[in-house]
């Protein structure tokens, strides 16, 4: 399986992304978007586990970001509105087979296959 990730770029503070994560060769398990900010560590931002359909998100952008999937096109999906200058940051996908439990749907120590990130600065 191989991921990759676009859909970055520059915007100002309160406007809107989306990124895509296209997947090929197979089919994906859970699926999760993380984040590395210069000089902080990566952290999980949003994850998605197909089997129940359930979807986690870190609690600093719930109710802005949204994440999502296009089966027919096998790519998932972060909307991200109202974006602030704090989500700065490469954003990668990532994934494995199988679910994962919930408590750990945002632990990137899970996932085994990584896409390239892409870059999103808000900034005015």
């Amino acid at each position: 399986v191989q991921l990759q990730a676009s859909g970055g770029g520059l915007v100002q503070p309160g406007g809107s992304l989306r990124l895509s994560c296209e997947v090929s060769g197979g089919h994906y398990g859970t699926i999760a978007w993380f984040r590395r900010a210069p000089g902080k560590e990566r952290e999980g931002v949003s994850c998605l586990r197909p089997s129940d359909r359930y979807t986690g998100y870190r609690d600093s952008v719930k109710g802005r970001f949204t994440i999502s999937r296009d089966r027919a096109k096998n790519t998932v999906y972060l909307q991200m509105n109202r974006l602030q200058p704090d989500d700065t940051a490469v954003y990668y996908c990532a994934t494995r087979p199988g679910a994962i439990i919930v408590g750990r749907c945002l632990d990137p120590g899970v996932y085994e296959t990584w896409g390239q990130g892409t870059l999103v600065t808000v900034s005015s």
